[in-house]
């Protein structure tokens, strides 16, 4: 009998551990293509891992031979010296090439809310290219759009639980009403995998059964780590260049201003029903000790893959 392979890109990673976890459980038989063959295998010799390799196209086409559904979490958080969101939007183009070529039957691809390819954000914009890509390869697919993931890895709750740790005040962008709808980075895996079992076409909204302002959700983050601040509304600019600051000390980049655009955008928000069922603040309560005790950095992260 003839395994059936599924593929994780970045199971070493955030989102992509916790799909080959949930796949590993389903008795099923999982690689992951990465940057981080380096990073110790939380796996084993249940995961064999192999290099992106997109600059040879024959060896990202071989290490996916055989695989019957392709779960694609590859993505840039923001651009910076050696990486960015043009590099991510042309080698995910590579990826699913590959991925037709080799035989491929299903790509479950992790999106974001409200992409379009008219945004003047690149995150968005090249979210909204690469869903077209997939829709247009003649590939089966899923199309997953989370808006903010937290779990146990998470970098940005965890900041702001830190920040809230350390300093007296907590600066808004702004008047803070724009909306997030955080969705647990466990129920966007088990999402996955149950759409990577499915044969329709499908785009969904992967959100969380709870709706914040950004203000509410800073100010409940302060009260469940006992850290309740005064929440000050702020010029954008202002707060934005308070993060990047904190960046530098931090030697991180905290925040980036098309971050703060977006979320003043009100883009991590849609009208649908949610498809995830943990709450952030249950969450939050139960790891309110951890919460914010170390700061979480994106470039250490990048760095050790």
């Amino acid at each position: 009998m003839v395994s059936e392979i599924h593929a994780v890109t970045g199971a070493f990673g955030y989102s992509g551990k916790y799909i080959a976890t949930r796949l590993l459980l389903a008795g099923k038989e999982v690689i992951t293509l990465t940057n981080s063959l380096h990073r110790e295998n939380p796996f084993g010799e249940s995961v064999r891992a192999f290099p992106f390799n997109y600059g040879q196209p024959d060896k990202l086409r071989n290490s996916l031979k055989g695989v019957e559904v392709l779960y694609n979490t590859y993505w840039i958080r923001f651009n910076y010296k050696a990486f960015g969101h043009t590099l991510a939007v042309e080698n995910t183009r590579k990826l699913i090439s590959a991925a037709k070529d080799s035989g491929v039957q299903r790509i479950v691809h992790i999106s974001i809310t409200n992409p379009s390819i008219d945004s003047p954000l690149e995150y968005f914009a090249g979210k909204a290219i690469l869903e077209q890509e997939i829709i247009q390869s003649g590939i089966s697919y899923a199309i997953l759009r989370p808006t903010v993931l937290f779990g146990k890895e998470d970098i940005l709750i965890n900041n702001i639980a830190w920040t809230l740790r350390r300093f007296p005040i907590f600066g808004l962008f702004g008047d803070g009403k724009y909306r997030l709808q955080p969705i647990y980075v466990d129920d966007l895996a088990k999402l996955a995998v149950e759409h990577g079992q499915k044969g329709e076409n499908v785009i969904v909204n992967a959100i969380g059964p709870e709706t914040f302002t950004y203000r509410e959700w800073v100010n409940k983050i302060g009260r469940i780590i006992g850290k309740s601040r005064p929440i000050i509304p702020m010029p954008a600019r202002i707060a934005f260049l308070t993060g990047w600051i904190i960046g530098k000390f931090a030697k991180d980049v905290m925040i980036t201003w098309p971050e703060v655009q977006g979320l003043m955008a009100d883009l991590l928000h849609v009208y649908s029903p949610p498809t995830g069922h943990t709450q952030l603040t249950t969450w939050a309560e139960e790891n309110a000790y951890s919460l914010g005790q170390h700061y979480a950095s994106e470039l250490m992260r990048r760095k050790v893959e």
